[in-house]
């Protein structure tokens, strides 16, 4: 594989759509495939290990969302030789925790991080599977930030640009590192 575009389009060709799923009219960009081809696995971690070696870039710590950012994000932090944290959904982690309430389409969610998880000062890399409305991303970042951590990217494999969670994120000042981006359909 030569460029960054064939490495791109070779990722993009390993994520199945399966539509109507949760429910009618949703496209789901489903990324089991990319994990499960050992070939293909490699060379999407590889992209955001190459990434994050840079020494500008280099975090702390890995932070991943529940549930896919903690596949990405363990992989990621061990190839780094650094340290990896769950942010969880509500009720899961044992010890001391602070939470984050973020709105869904229907309701809230909230998300938890124990409070040793990060030190004030840490950069921290963000990590989920896909953005969407960015929500959990926000919250995830505002967890941290709880913490004096700063937040020096999200990453995810899969933007969906038109549900606008990418842009309200770049507006609130985090940038972002995707790969493959599933506009227009």
């Amino acid at each position: 594989m030569g460029s960054h575009m064939n490495v791109i389009d070779y990722l993009r060709q390993h994520i199945r759509t399966v539509p109507d799923w949760p429910s009618p009219g949703v496209q789901f960009r489903d990324i089991t495939p990319l994990l499960q081809n050992p070939r293909v696995f490699r060379v999407l971690i590889d992209q955001f290990v190459h990434r994050y070696m840079a020494p500008d870039l280099r975090p702390d710590v890995v932070a991943g969302i529940d549930a896919r950012g903690f596949i990405l994000g363990a992989v990621i932090a061990y190839e780094l030789n650094i340290g990896f944290v769950p942010i969880r959904k509500k009720g899961k982690l044992p010890f001391d925790t602070v939470s984050e309430e973020y709105e869904l389409e229907y309701g809230s969610a909230t998300v938890e991080i124990h409070t040793d998880a990060v030190r004030p000062g840490d950069c921290v890399l963000l990590i989920d599977d896909l953005i969407a409305t960015g929500g959990t991303m926000m919250a995830g970042k505002r967890l941290l930030e709880k913490l004096g951590a700063s937040v020096i990217e999200g990453a995810a494999i899969v933007d969906l640009p038109e549900l606008g969670g990418s842009q309200l994120l770049r507006d609130a000042g985090l940038p972002l590192f995707t790969l493959v981006d599933f506009s227009g359909h």
